[in-house]
């Protein structure tokens, strides 16, 4: 069948693939070769680059472009496609006989180094991903680059392999001489592999035992583990690419990477450190993109330069009881090698810089850290805690790269200072949730219905940003459609809607959850709760056959779903798990409220502050169903976790909610569920009273602040479980700051709809900061409603755009307390200038507007202009590391010569030359009230300071202009300090 043909026919399945991952990483790769190739002009590559515009338009106009250049183009297109693609993903599509791309002979040789970066553009972009700081000094040095074009290429909210393909573009526009000087750049720099040298006897044997691993590891990964998992979901049908961000230490904003890039070069804080960290809430995915990396690596996709990954659970490994030797540890737990063992230990021993150990679910490991006994010998025998503790350290098998999943707050301190870097998984961006359920139904119909249905709630969408709720919608989407749909509001509401699906699906004939519990539904909650809250109680959440029946868990119990055999386990005994841990601490509390507990104390100790009484769970309990000595547990915690103690307290706050009173009513009395549900409240009540109270008196000048700690975050967001206004109300009565700082506190949309439901109740205006959280478009949707009462917002890093900004000016316009805002570090770009000049026009008062480090260029200048030549009220004005250039700051300064309160003005790295300086020149003589002008790092020559030397004459406001770093010479920086000494170098 012609290439043409195949295209035409397989055009719904090509878009799939093109844009299944939800980034464009794919359709960029078969962009680079069709380039590469002569498929496509530079002029087409232009117009199909997916940045400027959305995936799926991309994709299809590539389609229709090479469709309509003729059979060798098509032809081509599938071979572009057959390189990239994994093979699963191939396998459902027929690429036909022009896999591969054109034969070396057809392609001709190039004569320029121009041409090369042109030819060989795939290899390029995968060689220099890596490296890209290192080629930007390098070619800086050469003179190929300014610093300037450095910024260009790394913007932050490019992955690697997109700066890598920007680099290209920039280096090709400069000419010979910098083409030249980048592929010598890249010739210094690749490495060959380190493979055995050809004496040695065991190569053969290395590549058969990697055979043998990689189809294990293959088998292991390729049907999806997570969200309940039965063996028939294939991981390539449904997985979808969380945000994945990598920290770059100190204040600098967090960049964007690839699945790929997790194990680069970018985002190093420690070259000695062996230990990547993927961080991530319960729920985000962190074991379902590990088991994605182990499957693209068991294909040979991706994480080539690794011969051997031996993945471990730490679920698994703390079950582990007897003492092992590294040997052990990798050949029992991963894949047993045919032959002899030796000479591969041997070769690991030798190379560790080609072998990759990953340890999913640091937080669940259930035995202790410890200094008292560290192993340096990989042959010596010793607990498997010691051994992973010896091993994360680096004293153990140093050069063997770690990739370690954690909780944040679950991660033992005293290993952060052997992390080379620090990966944050933030759930799904609003783009992949809908990519997510698109996977999760076929139906385009039924899909297209979904979404709509859960755009129309924005509660439930912000829910949806954690890949665990988002499952939960897909499997429920019945429920959602239904009438009760539209109530669904917070995490409580989201697990009883599961629970009622999952129910009712066994057990069609009983009675509809919403009657309570007596259609027999309430013996599977409590027996299935009461093993839950044993798990909890000790760490555990792998559970025998024997330890079911122990707690009477039948199989009709099993059948209902909530459970799903551990593969795990290779045991002849089954062992079995909760759908997640987060179900695990729904049915825990389930068991909290309705078991025995009659006088709810056991209710009001997950709620006691930290430093008083420590929580526990033994008194939830009667004796004989949670022993306090338990003979299984010897060596083991016998201290619950402390964050899955909070995800129970959440759900116990939520199912004492009146909203929720009907499911609990017949099997436990109103009385008892009235004495629970005040002890919540007293509890809630003393754990905020209490964070209030360490209020620090406020320093003579300055405003009395609250830095509120990560355990306020989860007493408010019990508070927005409850759905209780008067509750909400009288938590905030008496708080009485006028600026409330929740930095780095893992701030997402959920977490900003329960900060927006308590905070609304605030009697006096305060200054909310959120800066270095993960907020996004749509937590600025949910902390609309408490605007009213925020004199400031402060939103830095926090992945917000333009859409987020349109919400949040159209409500803010209309409130009078409303004055400041800070966005530096985020993703805004010139189309959101127009709803902040809207919003300076309409508001008078308005005091402060910075916008630094963002995508803003002299087009938004101009717009923004519009707006401050109708307002007389804005005193900052920060606008630093944009792009604005003298065009937009002859537009800005001529819009701000009618503002007069003006007081502090940054334009720090713009690009303004001289004839910025000149308008900003022109801003300096009228203004009486200007203070401090920022115009360091930018193109100000010698001829620019004369003209602000020139006004500074006429003006005695001004205290300090700023230029360090701009086109002067040390002798004329001396030179004009002595001039006037406002001017700052």
């Amino acid at each position: 069948m012609s290439a043409c043909r195949l295209l035409q026919q397989q055009r719904v399945g090509l878009l799939q693939v093109l844009c299944s991952s939800g980034t464009a990483e794919i359709l960029e790769s078969v962009l680079d070769r069709l380039l590469a190739w002569d498929v496509l002009q530079w002029e087409d590559y232009q117009t199909l680059r997916p940045p400027n515009r959305p995936l799926c338009t991309s994709a299809r106009e590539l389609l229709d472009m090479v469709a309509s250049k003729g059979e060798e183009a098509c032809g081509l297109l599938l071979g572009a496609l057959d390189q990239v693609l994994p093979g699963a993903q191939k396998a459902s599509l027929s690429l036909g006989a022009s896999a591969g791309g054109p034969p070396l002979a057809d392609r001709p040789s190039p004569s320029t180094a121009s041409q090369t970066l042109w030819s060989e553009r795939p290899c390029l972009v995968v060689r220099l991903r890596p490296c890209i700081g290192a080629a930007l000094r390098a070619l800086v040095e050469s003179g190929s680059l300014t610093t300037y074009d450095c910024d260009e290429v790394q913007l932050p909210i490019n992955t690697p392999a997109q700066q890598a393909r920007r680099l290209l573009d920039l280096v090709g526009s400069k000419g010979e001489c910098a083409a030249k000087a980048l592929l010598q750049f890249v010739e210094r720099v690749e490495k060959p592999l380190k493979w055995p040298d050809s004496g040695t006897t065991f190569p053969a044997e290395l590549l058969q035992y990697q055979k043998k691993l990689r189809s294990s590891v293959a088998a292991q990964s390729h049907f999806l583990n997570t969200y309940g998992g039965t063996g028939s979901l294939s991981l390539d049908d449904v997985y979808t690419e969380g945000l994945l961000e990598v920290s770059q230490g100190g204040e600098e904003a967090q960049r964007p990477i690839g699945l790929e890039d997790i194990l680069g070069q970018v985002g190093t804080l420690n070259k000695d450190a062996d230990m990547v960290l993927l961080l991530g809430e319960a729920g985000s995915g962190k074991t379902t993109l590990l088991q994605r990396l182990h499957l693209l690596w068991a294909r040979e996709v991706t994480l080539e330069n690794w011969i051997l990954l031996f993945p471990f659970s730490c679920r698994r490994l703390s079950a582990e009881e007897q003492e092992l030797s590294v040997r052990d540890l990798l050949f029992s737990h991963c894949c047993w090698p045919d032959r002899d063992p030796e000479p591969l230990f041997q070769f690991i021993l030798d190379h560790p810089d080609r072998v990759l150990f990953t340890f999913d679910g640091l937080d669940e490991f259930r035995l202790r850290f410890t200094d008292e006994k560290r192993v340096c010998c990989p042959m010596q025998r010793a607990s498997v805690a010691a051994l992973l503790f010896s091993l994360l350290q680096g004293c153990l098998m140093q050069g063997v790269q770690k990739v370690v999943t954690s909780r944040p707050e679950a991660f033992d301190a005293s290993l952060r200072t052997y992390i080379r870097k620090e990966v944050t998984l933030k759930g799904f961006s609003p783009e992949r949730i809908d990519c997510f359920l698109r996977k999760q139904h076929r139906d385009p119909g039924l899909t297209s219905h979904v979404l709509q249905s859960l755009h129309s709630n924005t509660a439930l969408f912000s829910l949806c940003h954690v890949p665990v709720l988002c499952w939960i919608v897909s499997q429920c989407y019945r429920e959602l459609l239904g009438s009760e749909g539209s109530h669904l509001q917070t995490f409580t509401d989201v697990y009883i809607m599961i629970l009622q699906h999952f129910l009712q699906r066994r057990c069609p004939r009983r009675l509809p959850l919403a009657s309570g519990w007596a259609g027999g539904y309430a013996g599977v909650v409590l027996r299935l709760g009461r093993l839950a809250l044993r798990g909890l109680q000790t760490a555990c959440y792998v559970f025998s056959d024997g330890e079911l029946q122990r707690y009477g868990v039948t199989d009709n119990d099993v059948a209902t779903g909530f459970l799903i055999r551990s593969d795990s386990f290779s045991a002849l005994e089954k062992h079995y798990e909760f759908l997640h841990v987060t179900m695990q601490c729904f049915f825990a509390a389930l068991f909290v409220i309705l078991g025995d507990d009659a006088d709810g104390s056991a209710v009001f100790q997950l709620f006691c502050p930290r430093g008083r009484r420590r929580p526990s769970l033994a008194g939830v309990c009667s004796m004989p169903c949670l022993p306090h000595q338990d003979p299984e547990l010897k060596g083991h915690t016998s201290e619950a976790e402390r964050p899955n103690l909070q995800i129970m307290a959440t759900f116990v706050s939520g199912l004492l909610s009146q909203r929720h009173r009907i499911l609990l009513i017949q099997s436990c009395p109103a009385s008892v569920l009235d004495r629970k549900r005040q002890q919540v409240v007293r509890g809630l009540s003393r754990g905020i009273q209490r964070h209030f109270r360490s209020i620090p008196r406020p320093v003579q000048g300055e405003k009395k602040s609250m830095h509120a700690m990560p355990e306020f975050v989860w007493l408010i967001k019990c508070i927005y479980e409850m759905q209780d206004d008067a509750m909400a109300r009288r938590s905030v009565a008496k708080l009485k700051v006028e600026h409330l700082k929740l930095t780095y506190c893992n701030i997402g949309p959920v977490e900003c709809s329960a900060l927006a439901y308590v905070l609304q109740h605030l009697r006096s205006p305060v200054g909310l900061q959120l800066d270095y959280n993960c907020v996004g478009d749509v937590g600025v949707e949910q902390l609309l409603p408490c605007i009213r009462v925020c004199h400031s917002l402060y939103l830095r890093n926090n992945n917000i755009s333009d859409e987020g900004i349109r919400k949040l000016t159209e409500k803010a316009v209309h409130f009078e307390n409303f004055q400041k805002i800070a966005l530096f570090n985020n993703k805004l770009t010139d189309a959101c200038m127009m709803h902040f000049a809207e919003l300076l026009k309409a508001k008078q008062n308005f005091l402060a507007l910075r916008l630094g480090n963002n995508y803003i260029t002299a087009v938004g200048a101009e717009l923004l202009a519009e707006g401050l030549k109708e307002n007389s009220s804005l005193k900052y004005l920060g606008l630093w590391g944009n792009k604005i250039k003298d065009r937009g700051v002859e537009a800005l300064a001529k819009a701000l010569q009618s503002n007069c309160r003006l007081v502090w003005l940054s334009l720090v790295d713009n690009g303004v030359g001289s004839a910025g300086a000149r308008a900003l020149a022109q801003l300096i003589k009228t203004s009486q009230s200007l203070e401090e002008l920022w115009l360091s790092k930018n193109c100000i020559t010698r001829e620019g300071i004369e003209y602000l030397l020139e006004a500074l004459q006429t003006n005695t406001s001004v205290k300090a202009i700023w230029l360090k770093g701009n086109d002067l010479s040390p002798e004329e920086v001396e030179e004009l300090k002595q001039r006037d000494q406002r001017l700052t170098f």
